[in-house]
């Protein structure tokens, strides 16, 4: 729209000089009406120019009174009765000067014409910059696309909301919706009031994008409900505290806050001490498996601030592929992005695009990693976790990759199902590749729960919360391991940077949380109360269901206590056993004779012989449904 490109397209400045002139202009427009309405006058062409000197002097007036006041500074958006009053001090100053001045060049006009002429330009002075003010919101709004919006709740804070909107040149406020049949069919603050039950036929006829809840006295548990109930009509949903609350109270906590960091890992924040990594990964061309995952994704992130010369996204995912090349696109200077859509286990694709783009560093982040998911499909967790790992490695180990970085998980350590069998397997795998690489230096980094991750702990509480509860726990004395996503990268890339060949990188996590304490303080962090024995009236229930199958009480980051330093206090080398090549072999045979047969007892059999042999723990051997 021309109009909405012209308005943006003016400075602060000209918008200034502009609304200083239209004051001015009424100067003389108001002095005119004012001895127009004195019928004690009689204007006339000759007559008009004698005023001339007095109108100029006016308008000199005018405008240092203007600037002086500020009035050309007061956008129009804010143009309101403090503004009106600043007018009306503009008026009264340039009526009294004209009077003044009327008087030193001869009393031309009487007092009264210069009494009219205050109130007119008054009007004037107001009712362009209100007429205006129209005028622009009106170009605007026509001229960029605006969120539309029902506010849930119409007493005093929706009321609030909609006035702090009204002047919102991204916002819409469209209607009311309140759960009170006496304001139901009503106008409150100009916009009218519907019942819950007509919300989805006035979304469908409104295009509404956005429901927001403006009940603070409701009880955080029903705004959960609430929430929830709103949820699949297909819009956002968020949760407004009153305007008092939030400006008179100091402990008040907005709906779904985040949980402290610092408190859900037991520690403080890591990412500030890891030492920077550019100087391993700058202007070299790096491989990521598993790209579109959560680690993967992070590593792309963190490595772009390296600036290697080109980063091939790696990924049977096409969604998860799309997205993180979009991404990464926007923030590339320099670095060349190569997105290859295929599966780790498809070794002539692996072999070829190593050879192709003359890979320097492969970071294997592609694994199934979701326990009960894995539990209950064996064949593809460990053809996915086991020969994937295997057929990458072995790729780099043939075409002289000069580094492969595995990442692994603390289930692999003395695992009790298959998806931590497979990691460790994965592992050994990759031992045995070290013992025999004389090119490649082969390295393996392990932590534990990864906080925000696909999957993860965090975001099943959160989705939980907001629909009110309650939230499960598999064991009131489970522990877990946590570290953030961006600490789980960085120790990713500095095992690149440490590692000499065969190494396993673990970090100094401080203790285990319990989940218990982390599912409580979730809760509180988003605005509610446990409710349990003691505490009959709060808001969300914690419930046990029970330890499904393979999972752990408490996870370990170590098979054995031998550990060396790094350069990095936090960051140890852990010095494992590991199977010979011949017992590689054997494993590896039974293995894929099992899962070539589609044989899933016979898989369990062959991982539970080696792990059990090699770790000295039981791996369950039931099916999970």
């Amino acid at each position: 729209m021309l109009l909405y490109r012209f308005v943006i397209s003016l400075s602060r400045f000209q918008k200034q000089v502009m609304f200083l002139l239209l004051d001015l202009m009424v100067v003389p427009v108001a002095l005119i009406f004012a001895a127009l309405l004195n019928s004690s006058i009689a204007l006339d062409g000759t007559q008009g120019w004698q005023f001339l000197p007095l109108v100029l002097c006016m308008i000199a007036v005018a405008a240092a009174t203007s600037v002086g006041l500020g009035l050309p500074r007061i956008k129009l958006n804010a143009y309101e009765s403090h503004g009106i009053m600043r007018t009306t001090a503009f008026a009264a100053v340039t009526g009294g000067a004209g009077l003044v001045i009327n008087y030193v060049l001869g009393a031309m006009l009487t007092p009264k014409i210069f009494v009219i002429f205050t109130m007119i330009f008054l009007i004037m002075a107001v009712s362009w910059r209100v007429l205006l003010r129209q005028i622009t919101l009106w170009i605007y709004r026509r001229g960029s696309d605006r969120m539309r919006v029902i506010v849930y709740g119409a007493g005093q804070t929706g009321q609030q909301l909609a006035a702090a909107l009204r002047t919102d040149d991204a916002v819409e406020l469209v209607a009311f919706v309140d759960d009170n049949p006496t304001l139901q069919s009503m106008v409150v603050a100009g916009l009218p009031v519907f019942a819950p039950s007509e919300l989805q036929s006035v979304m469908a006829r409104r295009k509404i994008d956005r429901i927001v809840l403006a009940m603070p006295s409701a009880s955080a548990r029903n705004q959960a409900r609430i929430a929830a109930r709103l949820r699949p009509l297909g819009v956002e949903v968020h949760s407004l505290p009153s305007f008092a609350e939030l400006v008179c109270t100091s402990e008040v906590s907005l709906r779904d806050a985040a949980v402290p960091l610092d408190e859900l890992l037991g520690r403080d924040n890591l990412e500030s001490e890891l030492p920077s990594t550019s100087e391993a990964y700058s202007g070299r061309t790096i491989m990521i498996t598993g790209a579109g995952g959560s680690i993967g994704s992070e590593l792309c992130r963190q490595l772009m601030k390296c600036s290697p010369a080109q980063l091939i996204l790696f990924d049977h995912s096409e969604l998860s592929l799309y997205n993180i090349d979009r991404e990464l696109r926007e923030m590339a200077q320099g670095t060349e992005i190569i997105p290859i859509l295929g599966s780790v286990t498809d070794e002539p694709l692996v072999r070829h695009v190593l050879t192709e783009h003359r890979i320097e560093v492969i970071l294997h982040a592609a694994a199934y990693k979701h326990v009960p998911l894995v539990e209950g499909n064996e064949i593809a967790g460990l053809w996915n976790n086991v020969f994937g790992t295997r057929i990458v490695a072995n790729a780099a180990r043939a075409a002289d990759i000069p580094r492969f970085i595995l990442v692994s998980s603390d289930k692999a350590v003395r695992p009790t199902n298959i998806m931590g069998a497979s990691k460790r397997l994965s592992e050994l795998v990759v031992q045995d590749l070290a013992t025999r690489s004389t090119s490649t230096k082969f390295a393996m980094v392990r932590f534990g729960n990864v906080l925000g991750s696909s999957g993860s702990v965090i975001p099943l509480f959160r989705e939980q919360i907001a629909r009110g509860g309650p939230v499960t726990l598999t064991h009131g004395e489970v522990t877990r391991y946590f570290m953030t996503i961006s600490e789980a990268a960085r120790l990713v890339l500095l095992a690149g940077f440490y590692a000499r060949g065969g190494d396993l990188f673990v970090l100094d996590m401080g203790k285990p949380v319990p989940i218990r304490q982390l599912a409580r303080q979730m809760i509180e962090g988003a605005g509610m109360r446990v409710r349990d024995a003691r505490h009959p009236d709060g808001d969300i229930e914690i419930l046990v269901t029970g330890l499904r199958p393979g999972e752990k009480m408490h996870e370990e980051l170590l098979i054995s206590s031998d550990m060396l330093t790094t350069p990095h206090a936090k960051i140890l080398r852990a010095q494992e056993s590991y199977l010979s090549e011949l017992e590689m072999a054997n494993a590896l045979r039974d293995l894929r004779e099992a899962v070539d047969t589609q044989d899933a007892a016979a898989a369990r059999k062959v991982v539970a012989r080696w792990v059990e042999k090699h770790e000295g723990t039981t791996l369950t051997t039931a099916t999970a449904n």
